[in-house]
């Protein structure tokens, strides 16, 4: 027990000193000034069946205050709850920016569906506005009046091909409050915040909620046709334009938010299992090194605490106890961030488990042949 209290001490010391200070929620948007002339944005918009989240998301776009020219173009991809008249009467009740609303029919081999939209939405936008800035926005994903003018005037101050915010993602249920803050607390730690943002990083990671970019570098990139069998699409998109010269940014959100409710475990589980086994590349040996080291990272501390004590073997339970401190201690800002009491940084490792038995269960589903399987469509790994 000694041992594996003390591994997993030295993991935590690196994890809060070595992993690029990813429990800090401090990446907000760059500093910024208004240019001299406000480009044209092009907001797409891909959508299926999101009929339900329009009413709460959609106005919020058409509603923005922006200096410059600003267009919406939503991509009803194959829906079957009528998300495209929704979208329609939405706009002509609540009026504000122009907004078309445009559906691409079923996606080509080889594409995933929200690609298939987000190719569409861009060639749209490319006819009617011709705009120097794509924002490519989830629909269920509002914005405050200001959005659009901080996010260019972020990319225009700091010469920014892609700036993207972690969209502040709802929590009112209780499992929205056990899970959610832990999501983007992983993330973060996968993809540290301030690793992807430093010069000539090597770490690239965008949110696909919201990701502003700029067209001449889509288009360097080859996005989104270079990226069309991606799964994990907000990622593989910010690897690209990373890989084709471009400067990258992604920092959590303060004005933008999801307003998609999870209110059941099942939702959430759905919503993790679908990429996990995803982002460790369909490769068994991954799976089981990414078991271990969140069994050793997460479960072992209070394990460790509780069976040491149990035995009475004094340092083993100080180490685990340690460990799980250190762990406590790193969860405080995101659930200070997501406005939680702090003493609920101790169930951490029960969600961990969570996420854990949810990267197993996605492996499952892959083999099984129902892997990344997303409102009626499943894509496996790209050949």
């Amino acid at each position: 027990m000694e041992w594996i209290g003390a591994g997993s001490l030295l993991a935590w010391a690196w994890l809060l000193l070595g992993q690029g200070f990813f429990w800090r929620t401090d990446q907000r948007l760059p500093a910024r000034r208004d240019p001299a002339r406000w480009p044209s944005v092009a907001v797409v918009v891909p959508a299926r069946d999101e009929a339900e989240v329009l009413p709460d998301s959609l106005p919020s776009l058409l509603a923005q205050k922006y200096p410059g020219r600003a267009e919406v173009f939503l991509v009803d991809d194959g829906s079957t709850d009528g998300t495209g008249a929704v979208a329609r009467a939405l706009a002509a009740e609540r009026g504000g920016l122009p907004l078309t609303v445009c559906s691409p029919g079923e996606p080509e081999p080889g594409w995933t569906g929200k690609l298939w939209a987000v190719r569409h939405g861009i060639a749209q936008a490319r006819e009617r506005l011709a705009p120097e800035y794509l924002l490519l926005t989830d629909a269920d994903i509002a914005h405050e009046p200001d959005s659009f003018r901080e996010l260019v005037a972020a990319a225009r101050s700091a010469d920014l091909d892609l700036v993207s915010q972690m969209a502040r993602l709802r929590v009112v249920t209780f499992w929205e409050r056990l899970i959610v803050p832990a999501f983007v607390y992983f993330f973060g730690q996968l993809y540290p915040f301030r690793w992807v943002n430093r010069p000539g990083a090597r770490t690239a990671a965008a949110a696909g909620g919201c990701v502003l970019l700029r067209r001449e570098a889509a288009e360097r990139a080859g996005i989104p046709e270079t990226i069309r069998h991606a799964v994990i699409d907000d990622v593989t998109l910010a690897r690209a334009v990373q890989r084709s010269g471009g400067t990258i940014w992604l920092g959590l959100a303060d004005r933008v938010t999801s307003v998609r409710p999870y209110p059941r475990l099942a939702e959430l589980w759905r919503m993790v299992a679908r990429s996990a086994y995803a982002q460790l590349l369909h490769q068994p040996l991954l799976l089981v090194g990414t078991v271990a080291g969140l069994a050793l990272v997460y479960l072992a501390p209070p394990a460790v605490l509780l069976a040491g004590a149990a035995a009475g073997e004094a340092a083993a339970a100080a180490l685990g106890g340690a460990a799980w401190l250190v762990m406590c201690g790193t969860f405080l800002p995101m659930l200070r961030y997501y406005r939680q009491p702090p003493w609920t940084a101790l169930l951490l490792p029960f969600t961990a488990l969570l996420y854990l038995l949810m990267t197993m269960d996605s492996a499952v589903q892959h083999y099984r042949g129902r892997g990344a399987a997303w409102k009626g469509r499943t894509y496996g790994a790209p050949s």
